[in-house]
């Protein structure tokens, strides 16, 4: 069973910068790390439990090919996005996202 899941609109926002950024390096480069979010997206919401807890209770999950993180909450119900980010980045950023 899928849970539902929920991007906050940070996590939203930082997907299509780096949309826009591989898109400018490449056309289609974009295209294809949406796939891979997709993909990694679709995998957490079948068994979020399988990806590591990095701070308090969120979990990390890697996306494929590209340096990028989803960072999201889990209940019984759903699954919340806090952020989908660049790896080589702070991670207080996300911290920070988390505790508002």
């Amino acid at each position: 069973m899928s849970l539902k899941l929920i991007i906050r609109p940070e996590a939203e926002a930082e997907m299509m910068e780096a949309f826009d950024w591989y898109e400018a390096q490449r056309a289609g480069l974009g295209a294809e790390l949406l796939l891979s979010i997709d993909a990694a997206m679709n995998a957490i919401s079948r068994n979020p439990q399988q990806y590591p807890i990095v701070y308090k209770n969120l979990h990390k999950a890697l996306i494929r090919r590209f340096p990028y993180q989803i960072i999201y909450i889990s209940d019984k119900e759903y699954i919340t996005v806090i952020a989908v980010f660049h790896a080589r980045r702070n991670p207080k950023r996300w911290c920070k996202a988390f505790q508002t």
